[in-house]
């Protein structure tokens, strides 16, 4: 009796706070689905909802953009569970220790991470309106997480475009201007770059703050709405192969069990959708399966459309795809994926539990050391995601060696940092750490290696038994230079991102600062090539240069060793030929077509994010002869130059490298310097076997035919020949990310890194043909031409920004070649 009495009251109490409550089109003034809606106005609706019916919804910013707007949380429940909305939170989080008692299902809906997939953030706000009218009874046993828009820069920027350049009414017609976003579309953040690639790598100002609360949460479903080509139906879970081998049977299982309860309600609506294809559960940066990894029901929604689909578009078989049908599609399997969490709220706190307290990984220990900056920026991402970690003193210790990639007894240099799968987030740890993830199908989505010690350029040693460590208090102690106006001059070492940053602040103040081409040894310390030296003389007529010094060092935590002789012990002394005064450049980016715009990100985000050095930004379409002459150095970023490296633009750049620039040309642009009026650089050609009898292949296993010509981001040792500026700083060896086939023979002179015969990866997936193809292949090397020099890089440093070991070379070819 009281059950129903409490049924009733709700009920009732349901009914009239709908009556209340404005539906997104009441609030905004026009249908939902007629006009897309900008991100303010979404704010608007969410800051009402929040207003309105305060009991069952809360309002929580989290950030900002790089553009300023506003990232929002909405938490949404009955008025008993948002009143007692910690306790939840931290009685579900003491799941991760295997202590409590959660009841309450915790569900996280994310949408539009990528900014022209822009239907998700309109259904978003359909699903809340449902969620506190029709399906509020949902809410009783179940905390209901939105992030309305992952991506409002993204979005605005599509939305805006697509304001500005369509027809009134709206044109379905697919050839019309409204479905061609331009070079700069909507899908990628400020930075051009992809979110939905972030999660694990949190290089972006979006993923770092939603990370801080998703982990004060680690819900137990999440959901990444997505929109895919206009001709595709609609994609749920289940995923396809290959999930990674941490993926528990559970969360496999229960992928099913939503999937079946989505394809009931798009059965009775007679609307088509596929699972199991394409979208698999394998690369750990994903918006699902980084949450796979934390404990979570990961999954990714599809829906056909994206950025060129407007508000209607005719599909190839004839019918019209509206932002209705859109908007329909991806509320219905919002609503659902909170139905079947409800009922099974219990179960999802069960495996929740088990998840984070049933371990037992082959190796229970990583140990690492190298350059203090390195295992510093490390440190700096472990904490970010919350793992725990601990350090060790000088110790041998047996297991895999990442260098020479056996297993082996091996000293640590030094104090050791330790990382251990025992640990709350040790499944996480295990995906980002293990030398070389199981891959269960060779047919992926993405790349497919990315352990972290070979990404960082670190020492490691993956042990099967658990090595002792103490607190994660670091031992080392920051730099304290004693900087005096009575010393001749100061040398710092040069091996990592932060001695590149450190050269960039003294740059923009002016200071001179130059560099040792060859080792030397003075006062009994040896220095490598590549060595800062900053000399009193050459900042004689800079008044503050004592104090500069001294605070940019103290900024950048970074070891200067003060002499007062230029006279080393061996070597070259400080006034030799051989020691070279660092240009304070002038450096440009070529923007725009023919460039790819997530590698043209990349290089804006390295300079303004992580280097903080000025940079100008050139677009492709007004770049002339008479612009280059203001510039020192042009990047030419990835991308597709076919029709935009004309023998006549050829011409201008041989010309502006003769006279002293510097050209560093990156992937796809290597191509396009090529041939009779370009420089020294070759494609390797490969001669076809005439002996061999070609197999007839069969039309059903064409695709798995072909991944033997392809390379899905696999990482490669490679030889260094560090003695080239373009590798100073590094050993001989350099592990890098190749994520394709493209192959360049050997320069006559100047090859810095390069593959030698031996092309199986240490990690990841490379084809057969694609093996045969990159060996004795150029990876970095520099070209002298004239009073100038070419750069090729032809793999990428900066993917993704994250390749922590690979951005020094950049740093390199800005730096120290000349």
């Amino acid at each position: 009796m009281k059950r129903i009495l409490v049924a009733l009251f709700l009920t009732a109490y349901i009914a009239t706070n709908a009556q209340n409550i404005k539906s997104p089109s009441e609030f905004l003034g026009y249908e939902l689905g007629t006009e897309f809606s900008r991100h303010h106005e979404v704010v608007d609706y969410y800051t009402y909802l929040a207003n309105t019916v305060s009991d069952r919804v809360l309002l929580k910013p989290y950030g900002k953009t790089n553009e300023r707007r506003p990232l929002v949380l909405a938490y949404i429940s009955s008025p008993e569970n948002i009143k007692n909305i910690e306790a939840i939170r931290t009685n579900h989080l003491k799941n991760t220790k295997g202590e409590g008692n959660a009841e309450i299902a915790i569900v996280w809906l994310s949408y539009n991470v990528h900014g022209n997939e822009s239907v998700s953030t309109e259904a978003s706000m359909q699903t809340i309106y449902e969620l506190l009218t029709n399906k509020a009874s949902y809410l009783e046993n179940t905390v209901v997480i939105i992030d309305p828009c992952i991506n409002p820069d993204g979005r605005d920027r599509y939305v805006n475009w697509y304001n500005e350049n369509r027809n009134t009414p709206n044109n379905v017609d697919p050839k019309s201007k409204e479905h061609h976003e331009g070079w700069l579309n909507g899908r990628a953040n400020h930075y051009m770059f992809d979110l939905n690639r972030d999660w694990a790598w949190l290089t972006q100002v979006e993923s770092q703050q939603r990370l801080k609360v998703y982990n004060q949460w680690l819900p137990h479903v999440h959901v990444d709405f997505h929109e895919q080509g206009v001709d595709s139906p609609y994609y749920f879970a289940p995923a396809a192969e290959p999930y990674h081998e941490v993926i528990t049977n559970f969360q496999r299982d229960f992928q099913v069990t939503i999937g079946k309860n989505h394809a009931k309600y798009f059965d009775e609506n007679g609307w088509f959708y596929f699972t199991k294809e394409v979208f698999d559960l394998f690369y750990p940066s994903y918006g699902d399966t980084y949450p796979l990894y934390n404990g979570a029901i990961g999954m990714t929604y599809e829906q056909g459309g994206s950025g060129r689909a407007g508000l209607g578009i005719l599909t190839r078989s004839g019918d019209t795809l509206t932002l209705k049908d859109r908007i329909d599609h991806h509320f219905t399997t919002g609503i659902s994926t909170v139905e079947v969490a409800s009922s099974s709220a219990k179960k999802l706190n069960e495996e929740f539990k088990k998840f984070y307290t049933n371990k037992n990984f082959k190796y229970k220990s990583y140990v690492l050391s190298g350059s203090d900056d390195k295992v510093k920026a490390l440190m700096q991402l472990l904490e970010k995601h919350e793992i725990e970690y601990g350090w060790s003193d000088a110790t041998t210790v047996k297991g895999f060696n990442y260098a020479s990639g056996k297993v082996k007894s091996s000293k640590t240099k030094g104090q050791a940092l330790i990382v251990s799968t025992d640990q709350p987030k040790g499944t996480l740890v295990k995906v980002l750490f293990e030398p070389n993830a199981k891959l269960s199908d060779s047919l992926t989505y993405d790349i497919t290696a990315w352990s972290l010690p070979y990404a960082y350029g670190l020492d490691a040693i993956a042990s099967e038994t658990k090595v002792n460590a103490m607190s994660n208090t670091i031992k080392k102690e920051n730099a304290k230079n004693i900087i005096s106006e009575n010393t001749y001059a100061y040398v710092g070492d040069w091996n990592s991102m932060n001695d590149a940053r450190f050269l960039a602040a003294l740059l923009k103040e002016n200071i001179k600062v130059k560099f040792a081409r060859k080792p030397f040894t003075l006062e009994g310390k040896k220095y490598e090539r590549g060595s800062l030296i900053i000399t009193k003389s050459d900042n004689r007529n800079k008044k503050d240069f004592t104090t500069k010094l001294s605070e940019i060092s103290s900024n950048h935590d970074k070891l200067l060793t003060g002499t007062s002789t230029g006279f080393v012990d061996r070597g070259d002394d400080f006034g030799s030929d051989s020691v070279h005064l660092i240009k304070n450049s002038k450096i440009a980016v070529l923007t725009g077509k023919p460039t790819s715009t997530l590698q043209f990100g990349e290089v804006w985000h390295f300079f303004e994010k992580q280097l903080n050095y000025p940079v100008t930004i050139l677009e492709s379409d007004y770049l002339n002869a008479e612009d280059l002459e203001e510039y020192d150095i042009l990047i030419l970023p990835d991308g597709r130059y076919g029709r935009f490296m004309t023998n006549s633009t050829k011409k201008e750049l041989k010309e502006w490298v003769k006279n002293g620039g510097k050209l560093i040309a990156m992937g796809g642009a290597i191509e396009g310097l090529e041939g009779d009026n370009g420089f020294g650089i070759k494609s390797k050609k490969i001669e076809k076997d005439t002996t061999k009898t070609e197999r007839l292949i069969t039309f059903e296993n064409s695709e798995r035919e072909g991944i033997k010509d392809l390379i899905t981001g696999a990482i490669f040792k490679t030889k260094v020949d560090n003695t080239n500026p373009l590798a100073f700083g590094y050993d001989d060896t350099y592990f890098t990310l190749k994520l394709g086939d493209d192959a360049f023979d050997y320069l006559k002179e100047g090859n810095a890194v390069y593959l030698e015969d031996i092309t199986i990866p240490v990690a990841g997936f490379a084809g057969s043909e694609a093996q045969k193809r990159i060996a004795k292949t150029l990876v970095f090397g520099t070209e002298n031409y004239g009073r100038g020099q070419v750069v090729y890089m032809v793999d990428n440093p900066l993917f993704r920004g994250f390749w922590e070991n690979g951005k020094l070379f950049f740093a390199n070819a800005l730096f120290m070649v000349d």
